[in-house]
């Protein structure tokens, strides 16, 4: 049976009819592609739902509703980056008042208590209600944990996978245990007595991003870090680290198994990654992993390699890696995915075959309390520069634009302005033109509005400008301020 969904108010109607099983055979749905009947498995929906679902990708897509929580962590904000931009989404995200950078990354912020405080539920659901939520993605792996406790209390869909994988996964000595017959893991000493030899390393069995681990050269330091509470002690691996972002179809099985290998690392974030050759040996293992815990969409696990160079398991996620944008960049859309598989449509994974490196580092975003309306801009060594276009500052522009500012270039320029402006493709941006043929003239004394500011290279007219009109200036390097990266 094959249902067309045409809105909220049908599907309920349908929904009270009873539960309706869907035939999906036959159809394939590309991660971003368009053009295909998309069948909505009504058993999968959950909350609101309220954007309208049509049969074809071509004339609409179904707008879901998602709220990453939390969403200013690492993992977060690769799942914003990845979400953000598509038709097929409305993006959201929390977190509690410790999520200081969410309000900075979200233009639809809630927040919520810490998962565990009291009344957490309740308030969570409250969001779920007010922003029109249909699934929630977790953005920490104790969040995750919680989440998947209480899946059946959420008003809506959680993306991830069965409870007992996120369990189990949330201890590394579980996974080890659960996996060693099956993939090679660490050496585990269960005592201190059991170390013969120094050094070893340890970690806390629940903990992420590196907290706690420690290399551990005598018995001294030993003592310190089981009291630290670093308590899974294992063999020192020293050999090269690798991640191998997966998917998988809860049907279907591994449909993607790919490693990449982990550079540089900060706080147990892959700072530096790049691809590596697709391998029989790694897909062997991601079968091998699966066969033991239930995987829904996008997972991963990490390996490092022991004196020997035998790659050794690190730990298993059941979650979108915060580097997994590697992949995304060649075209796997973990989370993408990873919401089709939790809805149960079939899909097919398609990348890209390049070689790539992926580097990243730390990014400014700002808060600040300027109103403004109009934005007057400089051409010459503004906008544009030497014989280029000054491209971020046309993204602030279209910025602005879209967020019904008025654009004005205020120019000296010596040439005809428009043949410039046609030259570069820069004709259809402005609500004004004005073109300052006095020597004299100040830019100031073509500035009218209380709310402009005026973003120019020249200290004198900024000066001049921020002196007579109270207006905020700005030249190129000033203008990150004035961009909103809140998706």
């Amino acid at each position: 049976m094959r249902l067309l969904v045409g809105g909220l108010a049908r599907l309920l109607r349908l929904l009270s009819l009873g539960e309706l099983a869907l035939d999906l055979l036959d159809l394939q749905l590309l991660g971003l592609g368009v053009g295909h009947e998309v069948f909505i498995p009504v058993q999968r929906l959950r909350g609101p739902a309220r954007a309208r679902l049509t049969g074809r990708y071509s004339r609409a897509m179904p707008a879901y509703g998602v709220l990453v929580f939390p969403g200013g962590t690492e993992i977060g904000l690769e799942l914003r980056r990845s979400l953000a931009d598509l038709k097929e989404i409305r993006l959201a995200g929390a977190g509690s008042e410790q999520d200081r950078h969410g309000p900075f990354a979200y233009r639809r912020w809630r927040t919520v208590p810490e998962v565990g405080a009291p009344g957490w539920i309740e308030a969570l659901n409250a969001v779920i209600a007010e922003l029109a939520i249909d699934v929630v993605y977790p953005g920490h792996d104790d969040v995750l944990l919680a989440l998947a406790e209480h899946r059946d209390e959420i008003a809506a869909g959680v993306v991830t996978s069965p409870l007992r994988t996120c369990k189990i996964t949330r201890s590394k000595r579980a996974t080890y245990e659960l996996l060693g017959d099956v993939v090679p893991v660490p050496h585990v000493f269960d005592v201190p007595g059991e170390i013969t030899e120094f050094p070893v390393f340890a970690k806390p069995d629940r903990s992420q991003g590196s907290r706690g681990a420690v290399l551990v050269s005598d018995e001294t330091e030993l003592t310190a870090a089981l009291a630290a509470g670093s308590d899974l002690v294992m063999e020192l691996l020293p050999g090269r680290e690798h991640t191998v972002d997966c998917f998988s179809d809860r049907d279907r099985g591994v449909l993607f198994a790919r490693a990449r290998a982990r550079e540089r690392t900060r706080a147990g974030i892959s700072m530096a990654t790049r691809t590596e050759p697709t391998s029989t040996r790694i897909e062997q293992h991601a079968r091998a992993i699966a066969t033991r815990l239930e995987l829904h969409g996008a997972w991963f696990f990490q390996l490092r390699e022991d004196r020997e160079g035998e790659p050794r398991l690190l730990e298993v996620a059941p979650r979108v890696a915060g580097t997994s944008a590697l992949h995304r960049a060649l075209g796997v859309n973990f989370a993408l995915l990873a919401l089709y598989e939790h809805l149960r449509m079939p899909v097919t994974v398609a990348p890209n075959d390049i070689e790539i490196r992926l580097d990243r580092a730390l990014v400014n975003r700002y808060a600040h309390n300027l109103e403004y309306r109009h934005v007057y801009v400089d051409l010459d060594d503004t906008l544009l520069v030497g014989d280029t276009v000054n491209a971020r500052l046309v993204a602030l522009l279209y910025q602005c634009l879209n967020a019904g500012r008025r654009l004005v270039l205020i120019t000296r320029h010596a040439r005809d302005v428009d043949e410039t402006l046609a030259r570069f493709r820069l004709t259809q941006l402005w609500d004004e033109i004005v073109h300052i043929t006095d020597p004299d003239a100040e830019k100031a004394a073509y500035i009218a509005q209380p709310d402009a500011i005026l973003i120019d290279d020249s200290f004198r007219e900024r000066q001049v400008a921020r002196e007579r009109l109270g207006i905020a200036t700005f030249d190129s390097s000033m203008i990150e301020l004035l961009m909103d990266e809140r998706l």
